[in-house]
């Protein structure tokens, strides 16, 4: 997952608010959307909820068959291939793949090694976009800091080191960037590698991966994420004037781009099947785990409401596609590529689900003051079953690009207490899922786009 919420809202709002005049909201009233649609809404609920394990199955076998599914990998493709089959014996309309070309790093061999005080071979993961080491690695004195501010007052010090970034968790924007900037600031001030704290909230020595950064003003400096539990070790024995030393050895390397593709199938609208309601989640993942959290649960649940809908012989006006997108997690270049091919089709809005398919709580929103009146008229009919909020600004880094054009934009949200505990990690596996609640999710999902798709008026 990308964060992403706040990165397109005011240039998304802008777009959409400069589009209003130009559509007709006065169609069908927001007050007169639950009386409409409450039997239908109901009724999907039910649905969803009596088949107990349908969507957490899916999950299950598709990461199970492939296994984690990083941009450029064998089995990233042969998931989606796998997908497209499955799509197609569901039933759905046009189903698809379009080519994207994509970014293709390799991990490779790595290690981390406790060299001083003591001998330990330490979990790690190199971040995503890392250059290797040198053959046999580098053995340097690690230097332990808690912020890019002490870095910077610390700077002296760091030549010729390691960097060791020991941030306690706060949240993913902040201690992400130690992930993302960390390669950057180190390389910075002298260091020869650096290291990054994994980001979350809880650990039982895992390590997280996911995208890092370099800046062409400095050098290249291989860089990984250590668990919390070694970075405080670490932070320790410093504190207490003992010299830690490691050894980093990381062969990754990043090779030719490759090509991959977003993977798609509809439920065809039964009066504009040429306007659009677009929902999915990403197909590839990081190349540890099985990535049944992060992202292959946020399209199965769209692809099942479809399946859903299809069952209960609900056709809305205009057309549900579901997407699998493909390169999220290091080059967001499905997203992008799904933009510059669809961008020319009237989509009356975009829902991506990139938080893991927990407890559904509502959706955010980014749309028009009118187009918001609507959706929470929809929401209204999810209070039942607790997922009726609908909060200020919503979104994901797949639909970003398409809400970039005017298009309002939806992002499930759920309860994430525990998402971050096994996010971009080994632990990523179908079990941490409750088949209970990600039927709730496909619940959600099949009303709010089956409603929104068959408003009278459009919601730009």
């Amino acid at each position: 997952m990308t964060t992403f919420r706040t990165t397109f809202r005011t240039l998304v709002t802008g777009a959409l608010l400069s589009a209003a005049s130009a559509s007709s909201l006065s169609a069908q009233a927001p007050a007169e959307i639950p009386a409409k649609y409450r039997d239908i809404a109901n009724r999907i609920i039910a649905a969803a909820q009596a088949d107990s394990a349908a969507a957490w199955n899916r999950i299950a076998e598709l990461t199970d068959r492939f296994g984690h599914r990083l941009s450029g990998s064998v089995a990233l493709e042969q998931a989606i291939d796998w997908t497209v089959d499955a799509m197609k014996r569901d039933g759905l309309d046009n189903v698809k793949k379009e080519a994207v070309m994509v970014p293709h790093w390799v991990r490779g061999e790595e290690s981390l090694d406790l060299v001083l005080p003591r001998k330990q071979r330490l979990p790690m993961l190199g971040l995503g976009g890392s250059i290797g080491t040198p053959k046999g690695g580098i053995t340097a004195e690690v230097m332990v800091v808690a912020s890019f501010e002490e870095l910077k007052a610390r700077a002296r010090e760091a030549k010729g080191k390691i960097v060791l970034y020991d941030a306690e968790w706060r949240d993913y924007g902040y201690n992400g960037a130690f992930r993302r900037l960390g390669a950057i600031e180190a390389a910075r001030a002298g260091a020869v590698a650096s290291l990054a704290r994994a980001a979350g909230p809880y650990s039982m020595r895992t390590p997280h991966t996911g995208s890092m950064s370099y800046d062409s003003t400095v050098t290249r400096i291989p860089h990984a994420s250590v668990t919390a539990e070694d970075a405080m070790m670490m932070r320790r024995m410093i504190a207490r004037g003992q010299k830690v030393s490691v050894t980093l050895t990381m062969n990754a390397q990043t090779l030719p781009d490759a090509q991959s593709h977003n993977v798609m199938g509809e439920l065809r609208g039964r009066e504009k099947p040429n306007e659009i309601v677009v929902m999915g989640g990403h197909i590839d993942s990081w190349d540890v785990g099985q990535g049944a959290m992060d992202d292959a649960g946020g399209v199965v649940v769209a692809w099942e409401a479809i399946r859903l809908l299809k069952k209960l012989g609900l056709t809305p006006r205009r057309t549900i596609r579901a997407v699998g997108w493909t390169n999220e997690e290091n080059g967001m270049r499905g997203g992008n590529a799904y933009r510059d091919m669809h961008k020319q089709e009237p989509h009356q809005l975009a829902i991506e689900s990139d938080g893991g398919v927990f407890n559904p709580l509502g959706f955010g929103f980014t749309g028009t003051p009118e187009a918001r009146k609507a959706v929470e008229a929809i929401g209204s009919l999810l209070v039942p079953i607790g997922a009726g909020k609908i909060g200020p600004s919503g979104g994901g880094a797949d639909i970003g690009p398409i809400m970039a054009t005017g298009v309002p934009g939806m992002g499930l949200e759920v309860d994430g207490t525990r998402y971050f505990w096994f996010h971009h990690t080994d632990a990523d596996t179908p079990d941490k899922l409750d088949p209970k609640e990600v039927q709730r999710c496909v619940a959600v999902m099949a009303v709010m786009a089956y409603i929104a798709a068959d408003l009278e008026q459009s919601l730009r």
